[in-house]
């Protein structure tokens, strides 16, 4: 099971190959909401949905939000980080942080079983929201902004 409301934010540390500048720092991460989104290179709705998160980075982000990336391979076909990362940076659009978890290091941490997903966490790092799939976005939206809001 994925993990619950208030959960604390598991380590991001673990994993190898990252998209776009690499793992936040600590210091980077301190105090600001994160979006944790997961996806995978052959699901062809992460491909539909990634302008919203697109959406979300661009309005969010200037406001403090930080998104970061997880590409859930889903089998021995998606494990080409060559491949991941130019489906990332081409058809999927990805410009903030991404890992690419061939080890399944934070899909393990996030007990995270879908893709696409989203966690949501607060300022001070514990889970608020999560949702899968590609339909609710306006749930997701609002607990964000709703963040923003409270600071």
């Amino acid at each position: 099971m994925p993990l619950r409301t208030g959960s604390e934010l598991p380590s991001l540390d673990g994993v190898a190959d990252w998209i776009n500048g690499g793992l936040p720092s600590a210091e980077e991460l301190a105090g600001k909401p994160i979006l944790m989104h997961f996806w995978s290179v052959s699901c062809y709705i992460c491909h539909d949905v990634a302008t919203e998160v697109a959406k979300w980075q661009a309005e969010y982000g200037p406001r403090d939000l930080v998104v970061i990336g997880v590409h859930q391979p889903r089998g021995p076909e998606e494990l080409d980080a060559a491949k991941v990362t130019a489906d990332a940076l081409g058809p999927m659009g990805i410009t903030w942080p991404c890992a690419i978890d061939n080890q399944h290091t934070l899909v393990r941490r996030f007990e995270n079983q879908y893709v696409p997903a989203y966690y949501v966490f607060d300022r001070d790092h514990k889970l608020v929201h999560r949702q899968a799939g590609d339909r609710g976005f306006e749930r997701l939206h609002e607990k964000v902004g709703a963040l923003l809001k409270a600071a």
